[in-house]
This record gives C-alpha cells, sequence and structure tokens, in this order.
C-alpha cells in the first residue's frame, strides 16, 4: 500500500550553552549525560534519560543528513517506540528473494494475516526521535565531538570538547561540556569508542542509491521488497530494492569486497534490470556498518549503543530496532542507577545495560551469524538459502521472530524435517551453484 504522501519532518532549532558546567554534589542536581550522535540510538537514549529527569546533552554532527539504510523495521517498533503510522512510507506485505540462478522464492506466504514490514526514510524517522527527545527535555547540540577528556577518579566529570555546526551565531565555535557520563551512539567509526579505548571490530560497507522510477515501474514495487544474492552483487550479504515514499532504495553491502563495492552496485542494477529502467538517481549513500559486537561496549561510565556497539545482525543487516532498543536500556540503566545511588558505575551498567541487552539478543545475534556463515559462503549456499526461503515453516518461524523481536521455541518434527531439506538443499544446490559460478566467470572473459 502506498502512503498518501511523502512526510517532511519540521525543522527544529534548539539553542543550548555552550559553557562548561559547574560541578556540585550528585544528591543536589540531576545527572548530566552527553548522548554523541543523533540516530536511533542516541535519540533514544536521550529521551530516556531525559524523560527520567538527567539534563541531557545530545550531540549530532549533521542533523540534516542520514545513513544510508534499506529502511525495514520489525513491526513490532511501531508500538513499542509509538512511532506514528504517517511516518511510514510503504507496508511490504510481498518480498521476494531471488537467487544466483534468479530462482525466485516468494518469501511471503506465511505472513500473518494484517501484517506487514514498515518501510521508513532514516531522515524522517532520525528527525521525529531527535524532536521527541527534545520535547522530554534533551538539549540539541549541533556539533562535532573532537575529543574526550577522561575522569581522573569515579567523582570527576568527563569533558566532551566538540565543533559546534549551530547556524546560530552565538552557539558557534568550540564548546565543552561537563558530564557524569557518556553515551557513545556515533556509528561504526565511533569517536567516542576510541577516545575511551573500546577496541576495533570488522566493518562491512552499504552503498545505495536512491532511484526515482516512472510511475509504472513505482507501482511494482508498491508493497515488494526485493533481496538479491549472488557473487555478483556480493560475496557475504545481499542486495535490495526496497521501496520508499517516491523512489526505491537499491543497494548492496559487503565485507571482503569493499574496493570493488561499485562492481557490486552495478551487478544489482544488472539483477533488477527492466524493473528500474528508466529510473533517475537522485541520491548516493554509503556508510561503514560493524559485522560484529565491539570488545568493550562499557568502559568505565562510558556506554556504547547501536552501530557503535556493533548491533547490527549479520545474514539479515538489520540494525534500526536494536539500535533504538540498545538506546532505551543503556538511558534506563542510567538513570535507574543514579535513582538509587546517585552515581553512574561501570558495574552497574554492566549490570542494569549490557547483562539485559544480552539476556534478550545475544541469542539471536548467534543464530544470525550461523546462517550467514552457513549460506554466505558461496553460490551453492545461497542457492540452498533462496530455495530454504520457499518452505512455509521457514517462512512461519522467521516472521516469528523478525516481526516481533522473539526467540520462538521450534516445533520438534517441523526442525527435524528443516534439517534434512537443508542437508538435501545444500547437496542439490552445490551443483547448481558451481554452474552458476562457472557461467560468471564466462561471463567475465567474454
Amino acid at each position: 500500500m502506498a502512503a498518501a504522501g511523502c512526510y517532511s519532518p519540521a525543522r527544529i532549532v534548539i539553542s543550548c550553552s555552550a559553557t562548561t558546567t559547574t560541578s556540585s554534589s550528585p544528591s543536589a542536581r540531576p545527572l548530566r549525560v552527553a548522548v554523541v550522535g543523533g540516530g536511533p540510538a542516541g535519540a533514544s537514549a536521550a529521551e530516556a534519560l531525559a524523560s527520567a529527569g538527567a539534563r541531557t546533552f545530545l550531540l549530532e554532527r549533521s542533523p540534516a543528513g542520514a545513513k544510508p539504510c534499506g529502511g525495514a523495521i520489525p513491526l513490532c517498533m511501531l508500538d513499542e517506540f509509538a512511532i506514528p503510522r504517517d511516518l511510514v512510507d510503504r507496508r511490504v506485505t510481498r518480498m521476494r528473494v531471488v537467487s544466483p540462478s534468479n530462482l525466485a522464492a516468494d518469501f511471503s506466504r506465511a505472513l500473518p494475516p494484517g501484517a506487514h514490514i514498515p518501510m521508513l526514510r532514516r531522515e524522517v524517522l532520525d528527525s521525529f526521535l531527535r524532536r521527541r527527545a527534545a520535547e522530554a527535555g534533551a538539549e540539541l547540540v549541533p556539533g562535532l565531538v573532537t575529543s574526550l577528556s577522561l575522569p581522573a577518579g569515579p567523582a570527576d566529570p568527563y569533558l566532551v570538547h566538540y565543533i559546534s555546526s549551530s547556524s546560530d551565531p552565538k552557539g558557534a565555535g568550540r564548546g565543552v561540556l561537563e558530564v557524569d557520563a557518556v553515551v557513545g551512539a556515533d556509528g561504526a567509526n565511533s569517536r567516542v569508542a576510541r577516545e575511551v579505548g573500546a577496541g576495533d571490530y570488522t566493518t562491512a560497507i552499504a552503498f545505495q542509491e536512491r532511484i526515482r522510477l516512472p510511475d509504472a515501474a513505482m507501482a511494482y514495487y508498491d508493497d515488494l521488497a526485493e533481496m538479491y544474492v549472488g557473487g555478483d552483487v556480493s560475496p557475504d550479504f545481499y542486495g535490495w530494492v526496497f521501496p520508499k515514499c517516491d523512489h526505491v532504495a537499491v543497494g548492496t553491502g559487503t565485507v571482503a569486497a569493499k574496493p570493488e563495492i561499485k562492481r557490486l552496485q552495478s551487478g544489482i542494477r544488472a539483477r533488477a534490470g527492466p524493473k528500474i529502467a528508466g529510473g533517475r538517481v537522485v541520491k548516493v549513500e554509503a556508510h561503514p556498518i560493524p559485522e560484529h559486537p565491539r570488545p568493550r561496549r562499557v568502559v568505565g561510565r562510558v556506554a556504547l549503543v547501536g552501530d557503535a556497539a556493533g548491533y547490527v545482525t549479520r545474514c539479515s543487516g538489520e540494525g534500526i530496532y536494536f539500535a533504538a532498543k540498545s538506546g532505551l536500556l543503556c538511558g534506563q540503566a542510567m538513570a535507574e542507577e543514579w535513582a538509587r545511588t546517585g552515581a553512574v558505575t561501570e558495574a552497574g551498567l554492566r549490570r542494569g545495560y549490557l547483562r539485559r541487552w544480552d539476556d534478550e539478543f545475544l541469542l539471536m545475534f548467534r543464530f544470525l551469524d550461523l546462517l550467514q556463515r552457513v549460506f554466505y559462503g558461496g553460490n551453492a549456499g545461497r542457492e540452498a538459502l533462496v530455495e530454504m526461503c520457499a518452505d512455509e515453516y521457514v517462512q512461519r518461524r522467521t516472521f516469528e521472530s523478525y516481526l516481533y523481536k522473539r526467540m520462538v521455541p521450534g516445533e520438534p518434527w517441523g526442525d527435524l524435517r528443516l534439517l534434512w531439506r537443508t542437508v538435501a538443499s545444500m547437496v542439490r544446490c552445490g551443483i547448481i551453484g558451481r554452474e552458476v559460478e562457472r557461467l560468471r566467470r564466462l561471463e567475465l572473459q567474454a
């Protein structure tokens, strides 16, 4: 179902002081937190903190920008995060997965009645979440964080140094914020993570073109999302065509072949072929995304959330919900510990944030990591993946987990049948996969 119109976020300008605040005892003042990064993770953390009475500074270097993103979110996120329905561009009810040999599996036969996958633009979602955080009391600081001065002792503050990008001359220049704790929500190349020595991790690159299609072609993608797998679109991920308000997002991602990302993007465009013919590219985007959680997600009174923490699932590449959820849990943990003890501590963050996160999502991340290693290693595995996607039991289990973000216990006989089908598919598709790879090599030599 197409959206009635494109949502346009209102322009928000919030003025805040760039001067250093003065120290006082925890019991005599509210908790002070700097949240670095204004995407779903940072905005959700800022809202949770501000709603609990903390003085919250939400620093975002580019409020008008947005991370390249497919834009799909699970249905449960609309209610859990109170996202207005008019922010949704498209309600996808048909999903198609296309194999290296161009065999397609309809992945929507087991979609529950009335269910759909909401598609949004990140600039719309992020702007809304930041505005709501500001309405809860967070102070929006447009600026680039350049460094952190670490505290000498457990009661000393962090100093957050930044360069303001405010259009207001009164807020321009360099600034310093004195805070009790910091939330790093500043993406895969997190400055906060580097400043506190949180460790490195492997990143992928996501590349996406926004393509405005003729009306007839856009109608084809009215409620349809497509995923393409194959070595020609990505050696370790997938390519996508996702519908938005007045365009489609066409993109791919990879860890192993970053220098070849433009060739892989040409591959997804070739695979989509006539369905996107006549389209006009209106925007080109690229951005790093994490491949696994960062070695240290809490260091002292600094907590990492979203991409900065590495919360993007392998196999599916999903990150929006996990970003918002991690920000919410982190903000709540900081506010709760301060209310109880008048302090924020590393032990408290590990207990109140990390343990809750891992208890709820660690198994899901490990399961999707396993699927990625089994099915994305070559075209044989990708052919088997698409064949499995046509199975109604697989679809039902997938939707139960994805739409509502819970790992649902399987049915013993169904799981046993699925195991045998998986083995049979891997054996059978090994022949198809090798043939596809041979044909691709011949095509490149021609």
